[in-house]
C-alpha cells in the first residue's frame, strides 16, 4: 500500500495538468478599456519590468499565452488583451481591419500607463502586431511574429490560394447559421487540420475555446477578422514602403509555415531573425510550447540585437 499511494498521487497530478484549460497567472489584474470608437477591450496584465504585449489569434483568446506569460512575468510586465470581437472583449459591428485593432491596443497600453513595449503575436495576432508596429514604430522595441504571414506581403498570394486557407472566405449569414451550435466541430477541424499533433490539443482546451466561440456574436466577429484581410492587404502594401527598423523574430512551426515566416517578414523589416519550432504544427503553444517560450524569452533579453 505504501507504494500505491505515491503512484495514485502522481497519476492525479498528471491528470489535473492534462485537463487544465488554458489560463494566465491567477494574480494578473483584469480590466476593460474603452477605445476611441467605443469598443470594450478586455485585458489582463501582471509583473514588472520591460513591457511585453502578447496578441492572440483565431481559435484562441489571450488565454493561449499562459506558457509565455508564466515565464516572462518573472522579469517583465506582461499585457494580454483579447482582440476586438474575441474572448471577453465587445463585439462591435465594424473595425476588424488590423489598423483599427492596432489603435485598440494603443488605447489599452495608454490606459495601463505604458508607452513603449515589445510586441508578440500569433496567427491573426501577427497581423495586428505588424499593424501596431507599423503604425507606432517609435513605441515598439522588438517584434515577434509566430506562424501566420502578413496580408498583402509576399508570398501572401500563394498562401491565400492554398487549400488549407479555405476559411479565409468562409463567412456570411448562411455560414453562421450552419456553425451555430456546432462551434466545436468547426474549431476541431482547425485544431486537427493545422496541427502536427492534434492529440496535444487536449479536451479541456478544445472545450474551453468552443464555449468561448459559442457566445452570442463570437463567430460573426471571428469571421469579420478574415473578411478584413483584403483591406489589411491594401494597408500593408502602403506601410511596407517604410521598413521596420527594430529587431524582428519571425517564428514558423516546422509542420506549418516554417521558414516562410522569415521570408515574409524580410519584405517589411530590415533586421529579421528566423526560427523554426520543431515537431509542431500551427498551434505552437498547445503542441510544443517550450522551445517557443525559450526563443521569445531569449530574443527579448538579448541586448546585442539592436
Amino acid at each position: 500500500m505504501r507504494r500505491i499511494v505515491p503512484i495514485i498521487s502522481i497519476s492525479l497530478i498528471i491528470t489535473a495538468v492534462a485537463i487544465a484549460q488554458p489560463s494566465l497567472p491567477a494574480n494578473f489584474k483584469q480590466q476593460t478599456v474603452a477605445t476611441p470608437d467605443g469598443a470594450q477591450i478586455y485585458v489582463r496584465s501582471g509583473g514588472s519590468g520591460p513591457v511585453v504585449l502578447l496578441i492572440h489569434g483565431f481559435g484562441d483568446t489571450g488565454d493561449m499565452w499562459g506558457p509565455v506569460a508564466r515565464e516572462l512575468v518573472k522579469n517583465h510586465t506582461v499585457v494580454v488583451p483579447d482582440l476586438r470581437g474575441m474572448g471577453r472583449s465587445s463585439h462591435p459591428a465594424a473595425g476588424y481591419d488590423k489598423r483599427t485593432q492596432a489603435a485598440d491596443l494603443r488605447a489599452v497600453m495608454l490606459a495601463l500607463g505604458y508607452d513603449h513595449s515589445a510586441v508578440v503575436g500569433h496567427d491573426i495576432g501577427n497581423m495586428v502586431a505588424y499593424a501596431y508596429t507599423a503604425r507606432y514604430p517609435d513605441k515598439v522595441e522588438r517584434l515577434v511574429v509566430m506562424d501566420a504571414p502578413i496580408p498583402g506581403i509576399d508570398p501572401w498570394d500563394q498562401v491565400k490560394c492554398s487549400p488549407q486557407t479555405w476559411h479565409f472566405n468562409f463567412r456570411g449569414p448562411d455560414v453562421e447559421r450552419l456553425v451555430q451550435g456546432r462551434e466545436r466541430i468547426l474549431l476541431d477541424r482547425f485544431y486537427n487540420e493545422l496541427s502536427a499533433h492534434p492529440e496535444r490539443i487536449d479536451e479541456a482546451t478544445r472545450a474551453h475555446y468552443a464555449a468561448v466561440y459559442a457566445q452570442p456574436g463570437a463567430m460573426h466577429s471571428a469571421f469579420e477578422q478574415f473578411a478584413a484581410f483584403s483591406k489589411d492587404a491594401e494597408d500593408n502594401k502602403v506601410t511596407q514602403r517604410t521598413k521596420l527598423q527594430m529587431p524582428v523574430l519571425a517564428v514558423g512551426a516546422e509542420k506549418s509555415f516554417a521558414a516562410l515566416m522569415a521570408t515574409n517578414m524580410r519584405n517589411v523589416a530590415v533586421n529579421v531573425t528566423g526560427a523554426i519550432i520543431p515537431d509542431s504544427g500551427h498551434w505552437i503553444m498547445e503542441e510544443n510550447p517550450a522551445p517557443a517560450v525559450a526563443l521569445i524569452r531569449d530574443f527579448l533579453s538579448d541586448q546585442s540585437r539592436q
